[in-house]
């Protein structure tokens, strides 16, 4: 959606004999929708006249083209500024510029990001050239007008308050500022030569018009690249009813490119395959020229299958696949082509840092797409703003008029192919009676340790083997090491064991880092993934007494969100409340019980506890 374009000469105008921000500001509330904050505003008015100042340069021509805030379709992405033109030898260019008013940037340890200070405070962020050139690849491989059209994109990131302090442009960030150069206060210059080497005539063509009309499908470029990462790929083979999900949903979303909007529910428990059946698709559906991308709540599954099909931890084109589920509040119906939601069950009501923004994303997801397929597993609903259930999502399917399919996947794969081990534990846990009362230790290897030290010294020697082992707790601990890195989390001084928290440098892609193995994972990095082994802290929250589960919301540390506002929602609803919480508590310990392919090794910090578990073990 263009916002506000003209030329530079008229440009130079609207800046000088007019508030160039309140024109902006019009233009967004009217074409866009969007009511637009004091800070935005204020940002508009101290960034664009630096641009200005840039392009009164007499020998950038009076007739390239100029755009503010163009809004990429089908995205609530928006690039702050464009300038079209031609090149020396007649070529088709466009540079996509991302301003920052930043002064100062802390370096972290994850790659393209950088924290630095907002109105709310320090915020880590997407480093503004990553930002940048992700804007451009997104344009090259979705906007036919460009790929076909051989329009060539020139990203760059300016930063016109920075006083670069080697901070910015870290080596740690070169491969990203290379993509799309970097431009602080001092810069002024380069940055006007970078701008005269690719705009050295007018834009006679209205190439800003021209991508705005092009047409939006995948690239072969694009589609032949993601097919090739997944073929010879071990970790993304379809087996059994795996294979026949995978075809209902490829054939359902073609079908409903053609026709009536499709929503596919797929149920289907730990391990049976549920985001290598997405991940499959996402592939299959992108190759046959559909818009489609990878949906979760929980940023790490989002993270580490990324990584895992890319074989990198770093951001890549392929980046702009993966999506929250907090994405699509704003975007039109029917804007994407297929939508596939790993993790239904984690949906929220409402989007937002704040939880402020739209209404139901189960919802907006089927609004958005003309075909939606959500995995869902209700036994892993772990937070209290958790809504994801099959009826949920039926209601709403049904609202918008789409077809409703539901399928499920019985094949289990994880915990050694043990449907008896994960009966096992529902019943254990005393979340549904189950016939399987003990556990055959030769189904699935289960041990309960006496120590915390010596499950940890067991995860240690089994995570050499194939880097797949890793300790996990339940969120009985406050996050200490947050505020100070020289601090322990996971304290239980009888044994004399400390540990830290996992989410520090390796942020959601923790679970796979090979020297993580000496964090603690929680519930927010582990769902959804899995390893081969995992050892499990049963904390305070959950006890047994007499032989009966005993959940204790309160004994949960007061930083986690999973369960915030409890209190409150007590007082009003005991009851009701009591319910939620038990159901929670019990959901993620068998969440964080089921994410081990080849075992799973509990301590839990009551005794009485321990003898439980250790009596259900058959020997």
């Amino acid at each position: 959606m263009i916002v506000y374009k003209s030329t530079k000469k008229d440009f130079l105008v609207d800046v000088y004999d007019a508030d160039i921000q309140d024109i902006v500001r019009e233009a967004v509330e009217k074409k866009l929708f969007i009511k637009v904050g004091d800070s935005e505003l204020n940002s508009w008015g101290n960034s664009i006249p630096q641009v200005e100042l840039i392009l009164r340069d007499e020998d950038i021509p009076d007739d390239a083209l100029v755009a503010i805030e163009y809004n990429i379709p089908r995205t609530q992405n928006r690039i702050d500024f464009i300038i079209s033109g031609t090149g020396e030898n007649g070529e088709d260019n466009v540079i996509l510029i991302e301003l920052k008013q930043w002064s100062k940037a802390t370096l972290t340890e994850k790659d393209a990001i950088v924290s630095t200070r907002f109105a709310h405070g320090e915020k880590e962020t997407v480093h503004p050239s990553y930002q940048a050139w992700s804007y451009s690849m997104l344009l090259k491989g979705y906007n036919a007008a460009v790929y076909e059209g051989k329009i060539n994109l020139f990203p760059c990131a300016y930063l016109h308050n920075y006083n670069d302090d080697g901070i910015i442009s870290n080596e740690f960030y070169k491969d990203h500022i290379t993509n799309a150069p970097l431009f602080c206060k001092g810069d002024k210059r380069d940055f006007r030569e970078f701008v005269k080497r690719f705009i050295k005539y007018g834009d006679k063509k209205d190439l800003i018009l021209t991508i705005e009309n092009g047409e939006l499908r995948p690239s072969k470029k694009l589609a032949n690249s993601l097919s090739s990462l997944i073929k010879g790929n071990k970790e993304f083979t379809l087996i059994d009813t795996q294979k026949e999900v995978y075809e209902t949903a490829k054939s359902g979303a073609i079908a409903a490119k053609n026709g009536h909007k499709k929503v596919l529910i797929v149920e289907g428990g730990p391990g049976t395959g549920k985001s290598v059946i997405a991940i499959n698709l996402l592939v299959e559906l992108t190759k046959k020229g559909l818009i489609t991308q990878y949906v979760t709540k929980n940023s790490a599954p989002r993270k580490v299958y990324e990584s895992k099909l890319t074989g990198t931890i770093k951001k890549t084109q392929f980046s702009n696949l993966f999506s929250g589920s907090g994405s699509f509040h704003n975007a039109k119906p029917s804007s994407y082509d297929a939508l596939i939601v790993d993790e239904a069950h984690r949906l929220n009501e409402k989007s937002g840092l704040f939880s402020n923004l739209g209404e139901n994303q189960i919802k907006e997801i089927i609004s958005s797409s003309v075909f939606s397929i959500f995995f869902i597993d209700e036994k892993q609903k772990i937070h209290i703003k958790d809504i994801g259930s099959i009826e949920e999502i039926k209601v709403w399917a049904e609202t918008a008029g789409a077809e409703v399919e539901i399928m499920q996947l019985t094949s289990q794969f994880r915990c050694e192919g043990s449907d008896g081990y994960l009966a096992w534990i529902d019943n254990s846990l005393q979340i549904r009676p189950t016939a399987n009362k003990t556990l055959n230790k030769k189904e699935y290897d289960f041990r309960v340790y006496d120590t915390p030290t010596a499950l940890r010294d067991e995860i240690y020697k089994l995570n050499e083997i194939d880097n797949s082992a890793r300790l996990l707790a339940g969120y009985c601990w406050d996050w200490n090491s947050k505020k100070d890195p020289e601090l322990m989390d996971i304290i239980i001084p009888e044994y004399n064991f400390e540990m830290q928290w996992n989410l520090g440098k390796d942020g959601m892609l923790w679970i796979i880092k090979p020297d993580s193995v000496s964090e603690i994972g929680c519930i927010h990095t582990s769902q959804g993934l899995e390893l081969d082994y995992v050892g499990v802290i049963i904390g305070d929250d959950l006890v047994v007494r007499d032989g009966e589960i005993i959940t204790d919301a309160s004994q949960r540390s007061r930083m986690d969100q999973s369960i915030k506002g409890f209190k409150k929602r007590h007082k009003a609803n005991p009851v009701e409340t009591d319910k939620l919480m038990d159901e929670i508590i019990k959901n993620t310990y068998r969440t964080l019980m089921t994410r081990g392919m080849k075992g799973c090794f509990l301590y839990c910090t009551d005794e009485e506890t321990s003898e439980y578990f250790k009596n259900l073990i058959n020997y």
